[in-house]
């Protein structure tokens, strides 16, 4: 395990996983759900896995800044994933324990660029890039906050 000096003050748990200066790491265990029948990780379940860890990246960045009015957004705005790029490198097998990393790239109008490994022991086994915006309930693009580009990027 990391250093606890690396790992940046605020409250974390198993499931929303942990922030570090530059990034946000979870780990994860692929179940026999999560693989095909000789027992890899069947293809779209990675989108799953990326989904965690990109959920729960924001949801502990939004909550470590929630006090500020200036972060606040529209409560019935909602994050969409317009663009995926994965790029496969080796396939995870049935009860190996993955680490999803997280990372924000670069922040423009309503979107966020967010670059996202899984790892397993020191092995990359997927890399993705993807684009997120920020939408309000009917789905128009809800422009960032100013001051998340530099919370984000951070």
């Amino acid at each position: 395990m990391d250093n606890h000096e690396e790992w940046i003050g605020m409250r974390t748990t198993q499931l929303t996983g942990e922030m570090r200066r530059d990034n946000h790491r979870l780990k994860a265990r692929v179940y026999y759900a999560d693989t095909d029948c000789s027992g890899v990780v069947y293809h779209a379940r990675y989108l799953e896995f990326l989904e965690r860890g990109r959920i729960e990246y924001l949801r502990l960045v939004v909550e470590q800044h929630s006090g500020d009015d200036s972060f606040q957004v529209d409560t019935r705005s909602a994050w969409i994933v317009r663009r995926l790029q994965i790029d496969f490198k080796r396939p995870a097998r049935l009860d190996e324990l993955i680490i999803i990393e997280t990372r924000s790239t670069n922040i423009s109008g309503a979107r966020v660029e967010i670059a996202q490994t899984i790892w397993h022991g020191g092995d990359i086994l997927i890399e993705a890039q993807t684009e997120c915006a920020l939408v309000d309930s009917a789905g128009h693009p809800q422009r960032l906050p100013k001051n998340w580009k530099h919370i984000l990027l951070q």
